[in-house]
């Protein structure tokens, strides 16, 4: 007489057909229509699609201004983060709590706002401009969007592992004579790399698929300010079906090899963290 061996997890069949069938359903089956309606302009349609001008001008900004924003919020995600978890403010929760203010406003908000602050005509923007700097309707006004929208990523990703250090790394490197520069740099940050590449990966990967908070303030103008996100909808509302998928296909291919490469990499800094230790 044999007797059945429970699970350890009990119910893990339904949770994993449930999970399997939520992402077929949500996920998988949209990506292949999506690549399957790209695909009735064949290669060479696809190919003529892309080598456009006025696309390939749409793909360096939108790249470039996510690149360059996330390196931004690493910066900016690291410092926040540090202060939320070392410093000492009797507003310190209050700054907590303003952190996620991007995942709580609607993107379109977010747009208009920062063009309020930074239009030509705004306070700040004048202020900027006598400086010769011009921010709205310009890629930097991109950056400044996709830097806005993805600080929090960075934030959440570095601040819990920064909660869990154990400070006494940082001692042990103080009594052999580092100083603080020398011991954030060659024992914190180390330690913290995988939490900073994973933030950064999501920052990146949310900037080269934002429309709402970078529509307003990019000022749209092709080979200049022009995203793919916003070429998409241009496409659409000439009821050009293919061209649009077209476009999202390779924006979804491309963001896929960098999030690959990045996460690659963060497998690698984690193994080679693993080995040290």
């Amino acid at each position: 007489m044999t007797f059945k061996q429970k699970r350890v997890l009990p119910g893990f069949g339904l949770a994993l057909g449930t999970t399997v069938t939520a992402l077929s359903l949500l996920v998988l089956l949209p990506l292949a229509a999506l690549v399957a309606r790209s695909g009735e302009l064949g290669l060479a349609g696809m190919v003529r699609v892309l080598a456009q001008p006025r696309v390939l001008a749409a793909f360096r900004v939108t790249f470039l201004t996510a690149l360059c924003a996330a390196l931004i919020n690493v910066v900016l995600g690291v410092t926040v983060a540090w202060f939320l978890v070392r410093g000492r403010c009797p507003f310190k929760r209050l700054i907590d709590a303003v952190v996620d203010l991007p995942f709580a406003l609607p993107t379109a908000v977010s747009g208009i706002a920062l063009t309020a602050l930074l239009a030509p005509d705004a306070a700040i923007g004048r202020a900027l401009g006598r400086l010769g700097l011009e921010v709205a309707f310009t890629p930097a006004g991109i950056t400044a969007a996709m830097v806005f929208i993805g600080l929090p990523f960075v934030v959440r990703s570095v601040q819990p592992a920064l909660a869990d250090l154990n400070r006494e790394l940082e001692e042990a490197a103080a009594s052999l004579g580092a100083s603080r520069w020398q011991s954030l740099l060659r024992v914190v940050l180390p330690l913290l790399a995988p939490a900073i590449l994973s933030g950064f990966t999501l920052a990146f990967a949310r900037a080269l698929g934002e429309y709402g908070s970078v529509v307003f303030i990019a000022g749209n103008m092709p080979m200049k300010s022009e995203i793919v996100s916003l070429l998409i909808i241009t496409k659409l509302e000439q009821f050009d079906y293919a061209g649009a998928t077209a476009l999202a296909v390779a924006l979804l291919a491309l963001s896929l090899l960098c999030i690959l490469t990045i996460n690659a990499l963060q497998a690698t800094v984690g193994r080679a963290e693993r080995r040290v230790s």
